[in-house]
């Protein structure tokens, strides 16, 4: 049997702070909230499909040597962000906070009215 070690693991503290903003973009771009049903199923693929399309070209930026800077593809990536958000379709935590209001299934999946958002 072979002796195993584990590699030196590196901080979150350790890495740079632009660095650490593009993370966090990236977590951001990634982590949207699940639909309540599968009605909100397909606009939340589309707004995902939008944000993971940025995320990769943010990446591929940055590792290609592309770039303006980290500071520069993380701001870019978070006005992308901004005109995808994931607020078309009801959440799974809407739809849960609706109904502990006591409003029924229908009610708590329904998107309020344009004017109400």
């Amino acid at each position: 049997m072979t002796e195993t070690t584990a590699a030196p693991s590196t901080q979150l503290g350790a890495l740079p702070p632009a660095a650490v903003n593009l993370l966090a973009a990236l977590v951001e771009a990634l982590d949207i909230p699940h639909p309540a049903c599968m009605g909100g199923q397909a606009e939340h693929d589309r707004i995902l499909n939008e944000r993971v399309m940025y995320a990769r070209l943010a990446l591929r930026s940055v590792l290609a040597g592309n770039t303006l800077g980290i500071e520069w593809d993380t701001n870019y990536l978070r006005e992308r962000l901004a005109e995808h958000p994931p607020t078309t379709y009801v959440t799974h935590e809407q739809a849960q906070a609706a109904l502990a209001e006591g409003k029924t299934w229908t009610e708590a999946v329904t998107l309020p009215a344009e004017d109400d958002r």
